[in-house]
């Protein structure tokens, strides 16, 4: 053979030897790529799943109070009318009977549980009807004065006032009404 003919053999022989490189293209990042660049794919996972599933914020009934909510009452108002509310009110010390013959907010006194809106606001409603009384009285006796109307009808109203019920006496002291 010449040099011809193994150079021809040699040749043909030649692709099946050597082999071409591989190319491989990758097209994402390894995780410790992605680490380096910032990307925390699983950190990001965690923080959104935790997002998500929200938990119980624990506040005090001042600060609901303090948000304009009001919590649930421990015993069901069914049944029980106004003056019941404030004959309860007057138990607890909350609300005393004032000697001027309207309801006062004596809530720092309060025994148990607190004075909520709703119950300022039945305060207010029976103060507003005391003083409609009032009027109403002063024209069906126009020669007597308001004030010596208001102290017969306080004098009156006082025996009918809750046993145990927050009073506040001629010289101003509260206590309990005895009964």
């Amino acid at each position: 053979m010449n040099h011809r003919g193994l150079l021809l053999l040699a040749a043909l022989a030649a692709p099946g030897c050597i082999r071409a490189p591989e190319i491989v293209m990758v097209d994402r990042a390894t995780a410790l790529e992605e680490q380096a660049s910032g990307s925390f794919k699983d950190v990001e996972l965690r923080l959104a799943r935790a997002a998500m599933s929200p938990t119980p914020v624990p506040l005090t009934p001042n600060q609901l109070e303090d948000l304009g909510l009001q919590p649930a009452p421990l015993v069901e108002n069914l049944g029980r009318t106004q003056a019941d509310r404030v004959d309860e009110l007057l138990r607890r010390h909350c609300v005393g009977e004032g000697k001027d013959g309207l309801l006062v907010d004596t809530r720092r006194q309060c025994l148990a549980g607190r004075l909520s809106a709703d119950d300022v606001a039945l305060m207010e409603r029976v103060n507003q009807a005391r003083h409609h009384l009032w009027q109403w009285m002063r024209t069906v006796r126009p020669g007597v004065p308001e004030e010596s109307l208001r102290q017969s009808w306080h004098r009156v109203h006082a025996e009918g006032v809750v046993c145990g019920g927050w009073v506040e006496s001629a010289n101003g002291a509260w206590g309990e009404k005895k009964c």
